[in-house]
């Protein structure tokens, strides 16, 4: 366009015009990583779309005769444009300011709030950084004066650009000017007042990302149980807005300075399902006991983060959960350790506890590729995903299949996310479902979304396949038959010594070449490994007889009291 624009060639400027417009808009809508990208590299939208602007004014000045007032009408109403959405901008910034979106709530009544006047929502969208698009009138309007050397149809495309921008910006001016002297935004004092009246005891504290809300998610059902009025608090607006279904109410507040504002001193516990660093904010309460519960026990390295020791205590499912602590030396206290069984797994069926009347069903469920890139064994699905699945479709008599990955498979491995792909593609073309919602029928499944739930896809498994995971331990509440993949090829006496979960376990190798035979002597139900998955119960989730949710309360009692 520039090119074109220099040297007049009109269609020059046309055709890259035309490119340049298409393509802006596809960017914006079907490929938000390449408009990542171009910012990434210093080609903002404001840098491109001055582009447009300067390159327009340069054609017209290339291909037509102007006078001094007509060029000077040229410059002014691209640039008056810019100036509208700056101001514009600045004023819709100072009207949020006014009322910020401080907090979120759920299931909590704040009553009738007060806030400053809004501009129209239609008017917030498109003030400030959105309103120099309207000079892409500009592009066919240069294209149309050039080739009939007349400067009106530039001036007629400015004119309306201007005045819509006019418009725009004057609603937002007198939008502020009609909230000077508003106070401070009414949300914060409103959610004060409801903690102060509701005066909650417990806290499940999440402060992770929208992509890590399962790990929240999983504790929503044994906290709502409690006995205490319990409270959700979370620090991640998208979070709040993907969190599961629940009674209990829910406060986001994602400013640390608003949080650490609010007066939490009457909550006597606080639950931690994940290790991160906005915990903190909630960690410097002196008068709360605060509580790493985790999001599942496991063999994982991540199970014993150093992380861990800043809590008063730590919560695990069972011995095996203490005795990791004790090998990992990270600093944790064997005092600080409290074995309370888990609670989630209370609607796991056990073996043998309800009538079967479908096909035999494999549940494969692969962990996620981890943080390190150079650990090619953290998950089976890229070494030997294909394999086991293609292996389960081929097996005669048939299996069901059930395909549930982790939720954040793929989110750092390309090829994980290929693997993936290419595992959906297999089971759709065997007359799966590659997008299940239910668990109903007896079609292969994938499994993706929040729903069915993983424990929910428990209790249509006969046979579990996946990677030493929380998966493996909260399986073996139902004394199925289980198998974990060992993609390093460790030694049988190696892999059970170093993975404990795996002691009742049938291994799978990289070449998946024991898939056929567990499966004929599970399904046959000549079973060795019962009893072995008996002993590995206790010890991963605590005794069959104690219940973890009396457990769980017992302890939150001691806490609040």
């Amino acid at each position: 366009m520039l090119v074109g624009g220099v040297f007049g060639w009109v269609g020059l400027f046309a055709v890259a015009g035309l490119a340049a417009i298409i393509g802006e808009f596809a960017v914006a809508r079907w490929s938000p990583p390449s408009q990542l990208l171009l910012e990434k590299v210093g080609l903002h939208w404001s840098y491109r779309q001055l582009t447009r602007d300067l390159a327009a004014v340069l054609l017209v000045v290339a291909e037509v005769r102007l006078n001094g007032g007509e060029l000077t009408l040229l410059l002014v109403l691209p640039a008056a444009v810019w100036v509208v959405s700056v101001f514009a901008g600045a004023l819709s910034t100072m009207i949020e300011r006014r009322n910020p979106l401080s907090a979120m709530v759920r299931n909590i009544d704040l009553g009738p709030l007060s806030s400053a006047p809004q501009p129209p929502v239609w008017a917030a969208a498109v003030a400030g950084d959105r309103m120099p698009l309207l000079n892409l009138l500009l592009v066919p309007a240069g294209v149309a004066a050039a080739v009939q050397h007349d400067p009106t149809p530039f001036f007629v495309a400015g004119a309306v650009a201007v005045v819509a921008t006019g418009l725009v910006g004057a609603i937002i001016a007198l939008t502020w000017l009609r909230g000077r002297g508003a106070g401070q935004g009414p949300l914060l004092p409103a959610v004060q007042r409801w903690l102060d009246s509701y005066r909650p005891e417990v806290a499940l504290y999440f402060a992770g990302p929208a992509k890590d809300v399962y790990q929240a998610n999983m504790w929503l059902a044994p906290t709502e149980a409690l006995q205490q009025r319990a409270v959700v608090l979370m620090r991640s607006r998208e979070a709040f807005l993907e969190l599961a279904d629940t009674r209990l109410p829910v406060i986001c507040v994602p400013a640390g300075v608003d949080f650490m504002n609010l007066d939490l001193g009457g909550i006597r516990a606080a639950l931690y399902s994940a290790n991160v660093g906005a915990n903190i904010h909630m960690l410097r309460e002196p008068g709360t006991k605060h509580v790493f519960v985790g999001h599942g026990d496991s063999d994982k390295q991540a199970s014993v983060n150093p992380y861990s020791k800043v809590y008063d205590e730590v919560w695990v499912a069972g011995l095996a959960g203490r005795e990791r602590y004790a090998r990992a030396g990270v600093g944790v206290l064997d005092s600080d350790i409290v074995e309370i069984g888990r609670p989630q797994l209370a609607g796991v069926h056990t073996f043998g506890a309800e009538s079967v009347d479908r096909p035999f069903t494999v549940l494969y469920a692969p962990t996620w590729e981890g943080w390190l890139d150079d650990d090619p064994y953290h998950t089976s699905l890229v070494l030997m995903g294909e394999r086991i699945v293609k292996g389960l479709l081929a097996t005669n008599p048939r299996v069901r299949l059930i395909y549930k990955p982790h939720p954040l498979t793929g989110s750092r491995s390309r090829a994980a996310k290929v693997v993936h792909e290419r595992v959906v593609t297999a089971i759709r073309a065997a007359g799966g479902n590659p997008d299940a919602s239910s668990l109903d029928g007896t079609a292969h499944l994938v499994v993706t979304g929040r729903t069915p739930a993983l424990f929910d896809c428990f209790n249509q498994t006969d046979l579990l396949i996946s990677d030493v995971s929380s998966v493996v331990s909260d399986f073996v509440q139902s004394q199925r038959p289980y198998v974990v993949a060992n993609p390093a090829g460790l030694s049988e006496d190696d892999f059970r010594r170093e993975y404990p979960t795996a002691r009742a376990a049938y291994l799978l190798s990289k070449d998946c070449g024991e898939l056929e035979k567990i499966v004929s002597v599970t399904r046959a139900g000549d079973d060795p490994m019962t009893e072995a998955r008996r002993e590995l119960k206790t010890y991963l989730l605590g005794p069959a007889e104690a219940n973890p949710m009396d457990r769980f309360q017992q302890e939150i009692d001691r806490l609040c009291h």
